[in-house]
């Protein structure tokens, strides 16, 4: 391998990276407040809740599914934790309710999805609707009020360190080693990269694709209690179009919407650089509604810029198969 093949692999490789630092640069330079010490730890707790959505888009995504149903079941996973805490005061009892019943939605994607074949899409966006209603349905249409300690879980800090940060740094860990060094980790790209394949490799898909929803929904759980106590309120209505924010993440940070890419890393990278973007346009004062065109820009030139360099790759290794075959039949 040539050192400019080498560079421009290694330039491949780390330019989310690259991206992120030269967006903190960009950011430092447009608004004064930006590196203040206030600031980078508003955006370090906003940046929690997207990234954990993102894991769990990352982890389907890998596979070739996808999730639009997180935030609804944020929501409700979120307004039953604060509700159970209410009630019994106990903040394991709060967390376990809200794993649960993700992880029940979750579980009624991965049904349809893995023993019917219903698409990704159609499956959770059905989720959306049904866990949605379900959380306005069982509040009333009403906020729920006065959390008392649960708050500590979203605005709680050890020392100078958000609890919010500890714990999803403790998820991060976890997230990475189930994707790079588990054989179920190893599966979901084999799964998204050729289904097939994976098959006829011996790979029970379906029980992977169940495992996957498993982890999506304990990382919506999670969202859902922290974002709940952030906003220190059961907020029924709360957190719509947040699936979007996990997707661009994820996309961004290198996941292919195509199947079968993705890491831990880059995904993380992927909800820093959408954090840094979300509040320099809140700092520099652009209109919410600008916001919203541009996060939707986003994502579109993130996944037509995923689908294109991949039809490259591809169009490669065809050429490369062929000067193979024509050098073997000379």
């Amino acid at each position: 391998m040539t050192t400019n093949s080498k560079l421009r692999q290694n330039a491949q490789k780390y330019s989310i990276f690259l991206i992120l630092i030269a967006m903190f640069i960009i950011c430092s330079i447009l608004s004064p407040y930006f590196l203040t010490s206030n600031n980078l730890i508003n955006i370090l707790r906003q940046t929690c809740v997207g990234l954990l959505i993102a894991y769990g888009e990352m982890i389907l995504i890998i596979a070739g599914f996808l999730d639009l149903s997180v935030a609804s079941v944020l929501a409700l996973s979120g307004v039953l934790a604060v509700d159970t805490y209410r009630h019994t005061q106990s903040l394991i009892a709060a967390l376990a309710v809200a794993i649960g019943v993700s992880i029940l939605c979750n579980l009624f994607n991965a049904f349809f999805v893995a023993q019917f074949d219903v698409p990704a899409f159609i499956a959770t966006l059905g989720m959306q609707e049904i866990a949605r209603g379900i959380a306005l349905y069982y509040c009333g249409g009403s906020n729920i009020l006065q959390l008392g300690d649960f708050v500590v879980l979203g605005q709680g800090t050890v020392g100078p360190i958000p609890i919010p940060v500890i714990i999803v740094f403790l998820i991060s860990i976890v997230i990475w080693y189930l994707v790079n060094e588990t054989r179920w980790g190893r599966s979901l790209y084999a799964i998204g990269g050729n289904r097939n394949a994976a098959v006829a490799s011996g790979i029970n898909v379906k029980v992977s694709i169940y495992k996957a929803y498993i982890i999506n929904g304990i990382m919506a759980a999670f969202a859902g209690v922290i974002f709940m106590a952030r906003n220190n309120a059961g907020l029924p209505n709360g957190a719509v179009g947040y699936e979007m924010n996990g997707l661009t993440a994820a996309i961004v940070g290198g996941t292919s919407f195509t199947g079968g890419i993705g890491t831990v890393m880059g995904t993380v990278a992927g909800a820093f650089i959408i954090a840094f973007l979300e509040n320099i346009m809140n700092l520099i004062g652009i209109d919410s509604y600008i916001q919203q065109i541009i996060k939707g820009a986003i994502i579109v030139i993130a996944v037509a810029f995923d689908v294109t360099s991949k039809g490259k790759k591809s169009a490669k290794v065809i050429i490369a198969d062929d000067s193979d075959k024509k050098k073997e039949a000379k």
